[in-house]
């Protein structure tokens, strides 16, 4: 095991964290809404590890389930007595607004692991590093850093491994790093199929790929390299689709020459308009937080009430790619 490759300047508090998970009987684990492979993977994968680790105490993964991730791993249901006596961890949630489920506010104590820009300052321990690729490569590290204490096991490891494949993108985003690989390497020694792994993500329903190729015909690209496309409610209703389906199209329109930064606004049932913001260089998240949302420089999400400020957050991404050299 490659103990010399891991990343030291978080030692202390993930030191802090484990000796707090030591002390906790019942600890009830969290992750943000609409979960993507990361969410649910350093959940779920965060849970098994415990439950390896320590096999009497009461272990957790709450949240809302989602149909396309169920071959990951499934929500456990928990009394909201039971958060009287535990420790909650959230994992993957810059912001408490997005934390899936309320009871975690009955819980003990609190820490929070998560690996985008700090919004919102919450729980007893915080372990945020924004140099990760993703929570799953927080919580492996954290193994990595205790491998005789932390007993890691296939599903683990699969999970883990998920999560990192999906918030790199198969390792093609920026974030990935040298410790990225090797994190993934040590996962990979453990029992699972990563083809499996990687096979599932590939997988796309049949309206999938009829919204795919609709978002690619309308797609429109200024002569800035700043990309967009709205999907309607009445076209996701006649193709059988929600929201939660839609986030297979946003890295696709990426791979269209000419594009610097892309938007990808997706009308809700209120009418108002959630919005996937990606770039290929200039800052967007500092957009993204003026209009209610946030995420990291390249990678953001936000919300647009109306078609007049998805003309503003447009201007506004057209203006820092112009201002971006």
């Amino acid at each position: 095991m490659l103990l010399e490759t891991v990343n030291k300047k978080d030692n202390m508090i993930k030191k802090d964290l484990w000796e707090y998970i030591k002390q906790w009987d019942t600890i009830i684990i969290h992750r943000h809404v609409r979960p993507d492979p990361d969410a649910i993977g350093s959940q779920c994968g965060l849970k098994e590890l415990i439950r390896a680790t320590f096999p009497d105490k009461d272990v957790y993964a709450v949240g809302t389930t989602v149909d396309d991730l169920e071959y990951l791993d499934k929500m456990d249901e928990v009394t909201e007595e039971k958060y009287e006596q535990a420790l909650v961890i959230v994992t993957d949630t810059a912001n408490i607004k997005r934390i899936d489920g309320e009871h975690y506010k009955m819980a003990k104590q609190w820490i929070k692991i998560d690996h985008h820009p700090l919004d919102d300052s919450y729980g007893e321990i915080e372990w945020v590093n924004t140099d990760a690729s993703s929570c799953c490569e927080m919580i492996a590290d954290m193994w990595l850093s205790y491998p005789d204490e932390i007993k890691m096991t296939a599903k683990a490891a699969r999970l883990l491994y998920a999560g990192i494949v999906g918030d790199t993108n198969r390792f093609l985003y920026d974030a990935t790093s040298p410790f990225t690989m090797q994190i993934s390497a040590e996962l990979m020694r453990f029992p699972f199929s990563h083809t499996e792994v990687n096979d599932k993500m590939n997988v796309i329903k049949p309206q999938a790929g009829k919204l795919m190729g609709y978002a690619l015909d309308q797609f429109t690209v200024s002569e800035d390299g700043v990309g967009h496309i709205i999907l309607t409610k009445t076209l996701l209703k006649s193709l059988g689709m929600d929201d939660s389906e839609t986030h297979q199209v946003v890295p696709m329109l990426g791979k269209i020459e000419g594009v610097k930064v892309w938007a990808v606004f997706v009308e809700q049932s209120d009418s108002e308009f959630r919005c996937r913001l990606r770039s290929k260089g200039p800052v967007i998240n500092e957009i993204a937080q003026k209009h209610g949302g946030g995420g990291h420089p390249l990678a953001s999400g936000t919300h647009a009430k109306d078609k007049e400020e998805i003309g503003q957050i447009l201007k506004e991404l057209t203006e820092q790619v112009k201002a971006y050299k």
